[in-house]
C-alpha cells in the first residue's frame, strides 16, 4: 500500500512538473535548432513565381495563370549552382504577394495546377535540393492580393486558407528545416499579428514540424536584443535593414538578391551581377562572424533556368568561399514572444514625463517613440489600467536605452498593489515569465538607474503554456 501511494504521489508531482519539464525541453530544443541554423552560414533564395513573367517583383493579382509556362524548368540546376557556391539550403517562393500557389493545393484554382506547366514546383525543388545533399526552406506571402487577403479584408475563411496552405506545405514535402513568411506585421503589407493571429499559425506550424523554425521578415519594426514573433531575427538589406556586424548574438537571417531584382526581369542576363568577392568578404564573411546566416537571391529565368551570369558569379563564390563549421555557441535566449499584447493601447498612466513624451507613447506599438521620465523625478513609474480584471504571466520592459537597473513590477488586486517580482535586469529588452496572476492594473517602480528612464514599449501578454 505504501509503493501505491508513494506511487501516486510521484505521478501527481511528475504531473504537476509536466508543463514545466516541457517549456524548458521546447526551449532546449528551439535553441540547438537556432545554432544548426547559424552553423549553416549561406543559402540560397529562389524568387520564382508568376512574376517572373510580369517584368516586376509584385505581380497583377489578376494574372492569368496561363502565363507561367517553364518549359525548361530544371530544379536541379538551379541545386548544382548552390551547390557550386557551398550553400547549405536553398528557399523557394511558394506563393508570393499576388497568391498565384507553385505546388499542388486544394485550397484555390490560383495554382501552377492550372498554368500550362501543370508541375508541383515546390515538390520538384525539395526533391532536387534533398538530392543534391542540401537543406530545404520555404517561403510563404501571408499577404495576398489575389484572394483579397488585405488590410480591412480579412475574415475567417482568409484565415482557414492560411491554415490549409500551410499545413498541405508541412505534410506533403518532407522535413522542412524552416519557413519562411513574408508580408506580415510589415509596414507596406498593414496586416497585424491580430488580424492574422500570430500564436495560431506559430503553434500551427509547430504542431506539424515541431523542428521547423519559423521566421517572420520583420526585423524592421522590433528591436535587435529582442525576439519578437519569429525564431530568428531577420534583416531584408535590399530595404535598408542591417544587422550589427559589431555587436549581433542573437541568431539573425540577412537576405539580397544576386541580380538587380528579386524575380528575374528581361534585362538580368545582359546586366552585371552583384560583385561575388565583395558578397564574400563584405557580407557573407562578416554576417557568420556575428551569429547571421545570409541567404542569397537567385532569380530563375522564364524558362525555369538560371541564367549564365548568375550560374558565373555562384561558381565564384565557391572558389572564396567555404562553409568552415560551426560558429561559436550563442548565448542563452528568451523564448520568442508569440501572443497578443494585452497592453497595447490601453489607458496608460505614468509619473511626471519629459516634455511631450508622455505616458501613452509607451504602449503604442512603436519602438520609435518612448514615454521619457522627468529629469526631475525621483522615483518614476509606468502604469496600464485594463478597466477590468486582465489573467497576465508575461511582461517585457523595452526601453529605448539599457538605462533602468533596478525596478518591481506589481499587480493591482482587490483595492491593494501586489509584488509579482522585484530585482535587477541591465538587458535594454527586459523579459519577465511568471506564473499567472490576475488583475485590473500593472506597473512598473523603478528604483535605480543610470540616465532618464526612457521605455518604448511596456508589454503585457497572457501565453498559453
Amino acid at each position: 500500500m505504501k509503493n501505491i501511494n508513494k506511487l501516486k504521489i510521484t505521478t501527481a508531482l511528475l504531473l504537476c512538473m509536466l508543463p514545466v519539464l516541457l517549456k524548458a525541453q521546447n526551449k532546449s530544443n528551439l535553441a540547438q535548432l537556432q545554432q544548426q541554423f547559424v552553423n549553416q552560414r549561406f543559402g540560397m533564395f529562389i524568387h520564382f513565381n508568376i512574376p517572373t513573367y510580369m517584368n516586376q517583383d509584385w505581380a497583377d493579382p489578376e494574372a492569368s495563370p496561363a502565363i507561367f509556362n517553364p518549359t525548361k524548368l530544371n530544379c536541379d540546376q538551379w541545386a548544382k549552382a548552390a551547390k557550386s557556391a557551398n550553400m547549405s539550403y536553398g528557399c523557394i517562393t511558394t506563393k508570393h504577394h499576388s497568391g498565384f500557389c507553385i505546388w499542388d493545393t486544394k485550397t484555390t484554382d490560383y495554382s501552377v495546377m492550372n498554368s500550362p506547366c501543370k508541375r508541383d514546383v515546390v515538390k520538384e525543388f525539395t526533391d532536387a535540393f534533398r538530392a543534391n545533399g542540401l537543406k530545404v526552406y520555404l517561403y510563404y506571402s501571408i499577404l495576398d492580393t489575389h484572394h483579397h487577403l488585405r488590410p480591412n479584408c480579412i475574415t475567417p475563411e482568409h484565415i482557414k486558407m492560411i491554415k490549409a496552405q500551410l499545413t498541405e506545405l508541412l505534410t506533403h514535402y518532407g522535413d522542412i528545416e524552416a519557413l519562411i513568411i513574408d508580408g506580415w506585421d510589415a509596414p507596406w503589407s498593414r496586416i497585424s499579428y491580430d488580424d492574422v493571429p500570430f500564436e495560431e499559425i506559430y503553434r500551427l506550424v509547430k504542431s506539424l514540424q515541431p523542428n521547423c523554425l519559423l521566421m517572420d521578415l520583420n526585423g524592421a519594426k522590433y528591436p535587435a536584443e529582442g525576439m519578437y514573433y519569429t525564431d530568428i531575427k531577420t534583416y531584408e538589406m535590399g530595404a535598408g535593414q542591417r544587422v550589427s556586424k559589431q555587436s549581433n548574438r542573437m541568431p539573425a537571417l540577412a537576405c539580397l538578391p544576386l541580380q538587380a531584382n528579386w524575380f528575374w526581369e528581361i534585362s538580368h542576363p545582359g546586366t552585371p551581377v552583384k560583385d561575388p568577392v565583395k558578397l564574400v568578404n563584405e557580407e557573407i564573411i562578416p554576417l557568420n562572424k556575428v551569429d547571421c546566416n545570409f541567404i542569397l537571391n537567385v532569380a530563375p529565368n522564364r524558362d525555369g533556368l538560371m541564367d549564365d551570369n548568375a550560374l558565373a558569379a555562384l561558381t565564384k563564390i565557391g572558389e572564396l568561399w567555404h562553409n568552415d563549421g560551426p560558429v561559436a555557441t550563442l548565448p542563452e535566449l528568451d523564448a520568442p514572444i508569440i501572443s497578443h499584447n494585452l497592453a497595447k493601447r490601453q489607458p496608460a498612466n505614468s509619473s511626471w514625463s519629459d516634455d511631450s513624451n508622455i505616458m501613452d507613447f509607451a504602449n503604442d506599438d512603436d519602438f520609435s517613440t518612448s514615454w521619457i521620465s522627468n529629469p526631475t523625478v525621483k522615483k518614476p513609474w509606468y502604469e496600464i489600467d485594463f478597466k477590468q480584471e486582465q489573467a497576465f504571466n508575461t511582461i517585457v520592459v523595452a526601453e529605448e536605452k539599457a538605462n533602468i537597473s533596478s525596478y518591481r513590477l506589481e499587480v493591482y488586486q482587490k483595492g491593494a498593489w501586489k509584488t509579482i517580482l522585484a530585482g535587477q535586469n541591465s538587458n535594454r529588452i527586459k523579459v519577465h515569465r511568471f506564473e499567472r496572476v490576475k488583475g485590473t492594473r500593472v506597473r512598473i517602480l523603478i528604483d535605480a538607474y543610470a540616465a532618464q528612464p526612457s521605455i518604448a514599449e511596456f508589454q503585457v501578454y497572457n501565453e498559453r503554456r
